[in-house]
């Protein structure tokens, strides 16, 4: 019997197959990502920004729309407001045509020291026009302001007081009650000062 070589058997190792499902995956994930954050770009779009708050005074209900914009001065308000800082106090300063100007838990227009200052925020879209909330701010003898001195103290404007957009920061807008804050402006004063106290009642956050 004739012995024959055997020649070695080629083995043939098969090259792994390419796994078709992980980019299907990645490319689904990818498109939910940005319809997730398509939808939620266009709700907030559609949404008014901050929060509104009511004001409930001796003459009426006035009701601001905050600004998300200005987040310190924003914020500081809705502190003080969730404090309970400014119930039961009165709009110690009124000028018919201007503003009238309220939030000084002493009542006197000097600020409570135990209320912290805040900074300014100035920057961008920044108009004090009729109907707007701004921060009021301590004062220098020559009339201008002292920089970064807000407290708790705001006024709202009755006209379009467009030269004070470079030194008080504009948080909000009246959207309701601006009769209410119209007759406030228009009550007797002395010194600026209404003769009847107007009452701030109560202050609070509702949207």
């Amino acid at each position: 019997m004739t012995s024959r070589k055997v020649g070695k058997r080629k083995t043939f190792k098969a090259k792994p197959r390419k796994s078709s499902k992980l980019p299907l995956a990645i490319g689904l994930l990818t498109i939910t990502i940005v319809v997730i954050a398509a939808v939620y770009m266009f709700s907030m779009n559609n949404q008014p920004s901050g929060n509104k708050v009511l004001l409930q005074t001796s003459m009426g209900d006035i009701t601001i729309q905050l600004r998300d914009d200005k987040p310190i001065t924003t914020g500081n308000f809705k502190n003080l407001i969730q404090q309970g800082v400014y119930d039961d106090t009165i709009f110690h300063r009124v000028i018919a045509g201007f503003m009238i100007q309220g939030g000084d838990p002493t009542g006197t227009g000097v600020g409570d020291p135990s209320i912290p200052n805040i900074q300014d925020e100035v920057v961008g879209v920044n108009e004090n026009n009729y109907g707007t909330i701004a921060m009021a701010k301590k004062g220098r003898p020559d009339g201008s302001s002292i920089p970064n001195s807000g407290s708790s103290q705001f006024y709202i404007n009755v006209d379009d007081n467009n030269w004070l957009d470079a030194e008080y920061t504009v948080f909000g807008t009246v959207i309701s009650g601006m009769d209410v804050v119209e007759d406030v402006s228009n009550v007797p004063t002395e010194d600026t000062k209404p003769v009847t106290d107007v009452t701030l009642i109560k202050a609070q956050i509702i949207g």
